[in-house]
């Protein structure tokens, strides 16, 4: 067998080549639901750390259990009230960054 050499590629380098570059309509989709599906995870895991189930925690925010649970798998159907409110009841505090134009903005 001869000595074969393989070329490696950076994750940045194939999100590129196959995703598309960044600020390409599909790179900002994917990074959006990226984010939205650490959001979910992040959420299941702070609400088993508080020992409450998706039908309790639905109780403290107002919601059904399937609505937490579909929150879990994926932030991408919440509203940011809703996601607000799940994180308040985990008493889990919250901020986001938004960047308008070349100025970052916190909102806490």
């Amino acid at each position: 067998m001869a000595n074969q050499e393989f070329k490696t590629y950076t994750l940045a380098e194939l999100k590129d080549k196959y995703i598309g570059k960044v600020g390409t309509e599909a790179r900002d989709e994917y990074e959006y639901e990226l984010r939205m599906d650490v959001l979910g995870k992040m959420i299941k895991t702070v609400r088993k750390e508080r020992n409450l189930t998706q039908e309790e925690l639905g109780r403290l925010v107002g919601v059904q259990k399937a609505q937490i649970s579909k929150l879990e798998s994926s932030a991408n159907s919440a509203t940011i009230d809703t996601i607000l409110k799940v994180f308040k009841a985990l008493n889990a505090d919250i901020s986001f960054n938004v960047k308008l134009e070349d100025h970052f903005v916190k909102l806490a």
